[in-house]
């Protein structure tokens, strides 16, 4: 992919779905709240339900592994990888790529059904930034409705934690909006018309991000 700057990413984002321009300043302003978590050494945690769950893995997916540019390993872990092994240190340097640290919240079945039967289901996002989230990290809260009560706790858990979070949600932002440093509310109330334009803000976000690390 060739470098482009923030703008111009944004830019054909809201040329391919205009109801999104509304979100111009904002989505800016997420992007740039993420690239300053990593530039600190810091992670994503994501969170949502459903279709929303399946989102949250999906921006981690595209986080921890090159999205649309190659991500190339440290000279010096590569050459680490090597000296400890003989036989597969060099494919381990060429095969692996740098990752942007993200964790989706709803991905471990074992400690999400523990926290729903042991303490209660609307703490199973917000138990978990408790051990997982530092000050500086970001939360990627979503929810179509913004009313989804595990989602509006970890936000609140997350917000007692100094992180920064940003909200992905319908028109009306819903209950964490108040919670929320920045806002993606996409223009939609249906549920899947919600999620079928989550899906290109994303892929937006993740594109500046990589952008910014890998093609400077």
């Amino acid at each position: 992919m060739k470098d482009m700057k923030n703008d111009e990413i944004i830019s054909l984002l809201c040329a391919e779905y205009p109801s999104l321009n509304s979100l111009k300043e904002d989505l800016a302003r997420a992007a740039e709240m993420i690239i300053d978590c990593y530039e600190k050494g810091g992670k994503l945690l994501l969170c949502g339900n459903g279709g929303s769950s399946a989102d949250a893995d999906h921006l981690a997916a595209e986080l921890m592994k090159s999205f649309e540019t190659k991500r190339t390993l440290d000279s010096s872990l590569k050459k680490r990888l090597s000296e400890i092994s003989v036989s597969r240190g060099d494919y381990l340097g060429e095969k692996l790529e740098h990752a942007l640290p993200a964790i989706s919240l709803g991905s471990n079945a074992a400690l999400t059904s523990a926290i729903s039967n042991d303490t209660g289901p609307a703490l199973v996002f917000a138990q978990q930034i408790v051990g997982l989230g530092n000050e500086g990290d970001v939360l990627v809260a979503i929810s179509t409705s913004g009313n989804s009560s595990n989602v509006v706790d970890a936000c609140i858990t997350a917000k007692a934690l100094n992180l920064n979070i940003i909200g992905l949600t319908g028109e009306s932002g819903g209950k964490m909006k108040e919670f929320c440093d920045v806002v993606l509310n996409v223009p939609e109330k249906k549920t899947a018309r919600v999620q079928e334009l989550h899906l290109p803000v994303m892929h937006a976000l993740c594109r500046i991000t990589e952008n910014h690390f890998y093609n400077q």
